[in-house]
């Protein structure tokens, strides 16, 4: 990869972009969810953390750049759990929310069997990403991620099998209509689940509150308002997530069957 014209000083442990811009806050999560660190070697995650614990210590070699400094903190943050300095198994990792379950979930004409197999696999490999990078300096029971996974997997399932039920059985819509409100029907049954999945795994939160910072990062206090806007906030940006994903993909592809079409050559005879 080509270095940047500018390329910030870098500061162990501290994101590469400012954080304080929407930009910035774009950039960094596009550094975390980079699939091409799901294909880093041993030996590369070697060298990273060697330089990384020489920049430390004050030995950087002669010739390292910035740049070469903060691609190794990526590739180790992407890799190395910061709580137990463990690697997380590849297809678990934050980089690791591949397109291939979107597209399984998006397929056209599925059976009963397909719909509840996608939507079983998107939530299932859901619940290995937030177990494998969990927060481990406070140990959360494996029940908890239990409930979640249950939870999220029956709602998802429930609704996305329910709603196309709904719509094969309706006699008001005619099949390319209901050909298309069925390709709308994973973003609801994603979004429930995603909802449900948070509800259940930090149900608790409301109860007990959340450790409120000042601005110099110290615990003040706990809060349970704090908890129930954090709680409010995390679930409307799961819907919003996936928001893009599963709406843009069925417009674009009801507007090419629609025009499409009427562009082909007809064929001889």
């Amino acid at each position: 990869m080509a270095e940047s014209a500018y390329c910030p000083v870098f500061q162990l442990g501290k994101p590469r972009y400012e954080q304080s811009t929407f930009l910035g806050r774009l950039r960094h999560f596009i550094d975390i969810i980079d699939p091409s660190t799901l294909f880093v070697t041993e030996s590369r995650l070697k060298e990273c953390v060697k330089l990384l614990d020489d920049f430390k210590q004050g030995n950087l070699p002669p010739g390292i750049t910035e740049h070469q400094l903060w691609e190794a903190q990526k590739v180790k943050q992407a890799i190395i759990h910061p709580d137990t300095g463990e690697k997380i198994f590849m297809p678990f990792r934050m980089s690791g929310k591949s397109i291939e379950r979107v597209v399984g979930l998006l397929l056209p004409n599925q059976t009963l069997a397909s719909t509840v197999f996608w939507q079983w696999l998107n939530q299932s490999h859901n619940a290995c990403v937030n177990y494998a990078n969990r927060n481990a300096t406070k140990p959360t029971p494996t029940s908890k991620f239990i409930q979640g996974y249950v939870g999220a997997v029956t709602s998802a399932v429930s609704i996305a099998v329910g709603l196309n039920v709904l719509v094969e059985k309706s006699s008001k819509y005619n099949p390319a209509t209901r050909l298309l409100i069925q390709r709308f029907i994973p973003f609801p049954a994603v979004a429930s689940a995603n909802i449900c999945n948070v509800a259940l795994m930090r149900h608790n939160e409301l109860s007990e509150g959340i450790d409120v910072l000042d601005s110099n990062g110290n615990v003040v206090g706990s809060s349970r308002i704090a908890a129930k806007h954090a709680l409010i906030e995390t679930a409307l940006t799961r819907v919003a997530l996936p928001l893009p994903i599963f709406v843009l993909p069925p417009i674009i592809m009801a507007f090419l069957e629609k025009y499409g079409c009427c562009t082909r050559t007809p064929g001889p005879g």
